[in-house]
């Protein structure tokens, strides 16, 4: 059976105040040509539909106009809910849609209950499992704890307990939207960190043939049977050296995976240039950028007049500007910013709390409680976005 493994759309997304309508467009367009002339059997979305729980109009005309293109062509097309998606928004309508061959798996009770496809080698059971927000869903799953692994292992063994129900020579397939141990991470996806932990082992997967994960933005193999697709567009500079690509997976008949990249269409190339910035601007080397997204940095030991203007005369699409002074080791005037960039909400509290002692940092019991105080927020904030 050959599969299209796709994810991360974040269809509403800008790109530093740049709309990326069109890009998606070019996108979705991509894809179902693809479907069409590769001869896919079926389309895998894992998560991350839209980048937020109420999407603009435009995003959601956007979907619907994907949905009706796919239905068309009259091959599967199987959406897990992700960590920026609204599951019950999302899931509206998908038992009207599943006659159309569209199949919204958002219910985390629902994991165990597969799409059955089938190829000239018999049955594929297809399984969704949306993100799981530990909190929300530990009772529901039947979880020993409220954590990532907990709740994604309790997941899995449901899997696992249908699939044995199958008949002998089922092929299995799961969709999962986490951050699995050993993928790469970048800049533009949301921090899905509990008990002060956000990934699982890639290892609760075993059992199946292939394991579709959404939430990682860069394309990635973690084995052979488990891989990330990663986002079709770049939503950060730290993406500036993905190759955006989907997944076009065959499954034989016993099985085996292989596994071929397909390239997504590049609105425009990303760049990360920095220096002084009289460089930047004679530099005969950068010529090359001067029609990409570019993200500058600027090391002058004092800032130059309009750097901004100067740059985009150059590099007219220049959408990030930064100074970081080669000269100024101790940067005791680093802007809030900077001083967070890359910290975590503990690592912020915790600092904070060390800030206000003279330097005595918290104990052990204390970064628990902070953890703690933490992980409540954040799960409050995840039960007042789906109640909107």
């Amino acid at each position: 059976m050959r599969l299209l493994h796709t994810s991360d759309w974040h269809l509403g997304r800008s790109f530093h105040r740049v709309n990326l309508l069109s890009a998606q467009r070019a996108f979705l367009d991509h894809l179902v040509e693809t479907v069409r002339t590769r001869d896919v059997e079926a389309v895998l979305v894992a998560g991350d539909v839209y980048d937020r729980a109420v999407p603009p109009l435009a995003a959601v005309e956007l979907f619907d106009d994907a949905l009706h293109r796919l239905a068309a062509l009259d091959v599967p097309t199987v959406m897990i809910s992700g960590n920026h998606d609204s599951a019950r928004r999302l899931g509206v309508g998908s038992g009207l849609m599943r006659q159309a061959g569209i199949h919204l798996h958002t219910d985390p009770a629902d994991c165990g209950t597969p799409v059955l496809l089938a190829d000239v080698h018999g049955p594929v059971a297809c399984y969704g499992l949306p993100y799981l927000e530990p909190a929300m869903v530990r009772d529901t799953l039947g979880a020993p704890r409220a954590d990532h692994a907990a709740v994604l292992g309790a997941a899995m063994d449901q899997v696992r307990a249908d699939l044995a129900t199958r008949p002998a020579g089922t092929r299995s397939v799961v969709l999962a939207h986490a951050f699995v141990t050993g993928g790469t991470a970048s800049d533009s996806e949301r921090d899905i960190t509990v008990g002060g932990v956000a990934s699982v082992p890639a290892a609760v997967f075993d059992g199946v043939d292939y394991a579709a994960l959404g939430h990682l933005h860069g394309c990635q193999t973690l084995t052979e049977r488990v891989r990330y697709s990663g986002s079709p567009l770049a939503y950060s500079f730290s993406e500036a050296a993905h190759r955006k690509s989907s997944w076009l997976i065959d499954l034989d008949a016993d099985g085996a995976v292989r596994a071929e990249r397909v390239d997504c269409p590049v609105p425009r190339p990303l760049a990360r240039i920095r220096g002084p910035l009289e460089r930047l601007l004679d530099d005969p080397e950068l010529a090359r950028h001067e029609d990409s997204w570019v993200e500058a940095t600027l090391t002058d030991s004092s800032r130059p007049a309009e750097p901004m203007a100067r740059l985009a005369k150059r590099f007219p699409h220049t959408l990030s500007l930064a100074f970081d002074p080669d000269e100024a080791p101790a940067r005791p005037s680093a802007s809030y910013a900077q001083r967070l960039r890359g910290r975590s909400d503990q690592e912020i509290a915790e600092d904070f709390v060390a800030h206000v002692r003279a330097g005595r940092g918290a104990d052990d019991g204390e970064r628990a409680e902070l953890r703690s105080a933490l992980d409540e927020v954040r799960t409050a904030d995840a039960v007042a976005e789906v109640a909107r």
